[in-house]
């Protein structure tokens, strides 16, 4: 982890890894919506949860739940109220057929939306598998003090999610900043 490859170096955007900052770790949960996908054929959750403790976080929970939208919204409840999880990333249900309601149960839930991180996942996926980006409702918000991620779910998309967004926003060492150093403060009123 000390060392970031040069052309990772790129996905920064701008930014870079301060080593004099401490790295702290990330208590994470891996939410997975399908109505088709069990614990072995799980491969965009063993993917994100791989990558999670590479980069030295923890993956605080992990859960497999139906496309409904009250089946998604209890697990999220659970987690954002347990006191454990500091970020959720979901994968899968961003799409846009009638089973696809990630965003549908998570959004309401949210007490600010992050914007930002839907237009730079379709940046960042637009140049993996061009216009099909298009297919894809990835947002990201605050839910009761706890960042909530929902990539698509498909590998590719978990892979471009986590290694050139997320990765680096929850990485406390990287700057010039990061949504780390704002944990503490996102339930101040």
């Amino acid at each position: 982890m000390a060392d970031i490859a040069q052309d990772d170096l790129k996905w920064l955007g701008g930014g870079r890894i301060n080593a004099e900052r401490p790295f702290k770790q990330v208590s994470i949960a891996v939410l997975t919506v399908s109505d088709t996908r069990d614990e072995e054929s799980d491969t965009s959750g063993d993917i994100l949860a791989k990558r999670i403790e590479a980069a030295g976080h923890r993956v605080a929970a992990r859960e497999i739940v139906r496309d409904d939208v009250d089946a998604i919204r209890k697990v999220v409840k659970n987690w954002t109220s347990s006191g454990q999880v500091d970020a959720i990333i979901s994968t899968g249900g961003t799409g846009i057929t009638g089973r696809d309601v990630t965003p549908e149960a998570i959004e309401p839930l949210m007490s600010k939306k992050i914007d930002g991180f839907s237009t730079i996942f379709h940046m960042l996926s637009y140049q993996t598998v061009g216009l099909s980006t298009l297919q894809s409702r990835a947002t990201a918000g605050i839910v009761d003090g706890v960042f909530v991620f929902c990539l698509p779910g498909s590998n590719g998309a978990v892979k471009d999610g986590w290694d050139k967004v997320i990765r680096w926003q929850l990485d406390s060492r990287h700057g010039p900043c990061n949504m780390v150093e704002l944990m503490p403060r996102l339930d101040e009123r």
